[in-house]
């Protein structure tokens, strides 16, 4: 349904998306996650047509809609596509119902399909009631729900979301993840949503894109990211908690050394890396044992029954998550017994190595 190749978009000598291509199948939900700053929401807009292209094209159903090299695009409005932004942008001076209803009367719709149609998205977010107040008159929440409302009205075969929670709480941020959801598998439409929030990616995603410094660092399945990071950053930035990296260096005699320690290894190693280990895989105690490290406790937090253990020392910082723990208070010692063998290993440069 959106095929992107080479796709790049610069502001003067700054290239904020640089030739990122990639392919999402019709009813898919792409999620574009990444820190702030890696171009997951130029990427949006060039999607919207609110950007033009520096180089590369973007197709919609195999129809060509920006073309950098050529510097065209088409419209917004021809494009078959909806837009929700972070601040919702609803019309202050109409009602619930006439903001949804806009986008219908712009298309030409008869006045009684308008009707029913505004009826019909207005009862699938479950706002029926909320028609006849403005804006100022409804919860943020609410105030999202009619944004989305207003954007499949006119049934958009793609939909696209800019970081549409952000402005919620927390629970509130819960909640409206699984009504988004509902809204994408009763439209059948294919979606795009930018997060920066990992949690958010993982948890809605059929298919997600992980973005850094304009570039895709991997893409693919929620469960294969998690699984099989690719590099490094990806490691560290997937996952709940996400793996730890320690930098590692060959000691000889089958050892290695890091954080100050010297250890016996269950791997080979001939050159600086890092070493990949998943929070699950660790352990802690406060005493030192055969294969532990020590590092200042900085907290502890319960997760899904168990608990996680995080310290630091220095740039290092380790997260274990136990099925039980010591109680450390600020500053005490937390020994993490580290597993022979990491999970992975990553150049310095971050790409994977084994």
């Amino acid at each position: 349904m959106i095929t992107i190749s080479n796709l790049t978009k610069s502001f003067g000598t700054f290239d904020a998306v640089k030739s990122v291509s990639l392919s999402v199948p019709k009813g898919a939900f792409l999620v574009l996650v990444g820190p702030s700053g890696c171009g997951k929401s130029t990427i949006l807009r060039m999607l919207a047509g609110l950007e033009k292209p520096t180089g590369g094209t973007i197709a919609f159903n195999d129809k060509t809609v920006s073309d950098g090299e050529r510097g065209w695009t088409i419209e917004p409005s021809q494009r078959d596509a909806g837009l929700v932004f972070q601040s919702y942008a609803l019309w202050p001076h109409m009602t619930v119902s006439g903001n949804v209803e806009w986008p219908l009367k712009v298309a030409r719709m008869p006045s009684a399909e308008r009707k029913a149609r505004v009826h019909e998205v207005l009862t699938l977010l479950d706002i029926e009631t909320l028609g006849a107040r403005y804006p100022s008159e409804i919860s943020g929440g609410q105030q999202q729900r009619v944004a989305i409302a207003r954007m499949i009205a006119p049934k958009p075969g793609i939909l696209l979301f800019d970081e549409p929670l952000s402005n919620l709480d927390a629970k509130l941020r819960i909640e409206m993840r699984t009504e988004l959801l509902r809204v994408h598998r009763a439209t059948g439409a294919t979606s795009v949503y930018v997060t920066h929030d990992q949690v958010e990616a993982m948890t809605m995603a059929s298919h997600v894109a992980v973005l850094k410094d304009g570039r895709i660092e991997q893409f693919g399945a929620p469960g294969d990211l998690v699984a099989a990071p690719r590099t490094a950053f990806v490691a560290t930035f997937v996952g709940t908690p996400p793996a730890n990296l320690i930098v590692v260096e060959p000691a000889g005699d089958g050892r290695i050394a890091f954080a100050g320690e010297v250890l016996p290894a269950g791997f080979a190693l001939d050159r600086p890396a890092q070493a990949m280990f998943r929070p699950e895989n660790l352990g802690v105690s406060d005493r030192p044992g055969a294969r532990t490290i020590a590092l200042e406790f900085a907290e502890a937090s319960p997760v899904a029954g168990r608990v996680m253990i995080t310290g630091t020392r220095g740039d290092l910082r380790l997260t274990a998550v136990v099925n039980d723990a010591p109680k450390f208070a600020p500053g005490d010692s937390v020994h993490f017994a580290i597993p022979e063998t990491p999970a992975a290993l990553y150049a310095p440069g971050g790409e994977l190595l084994a």
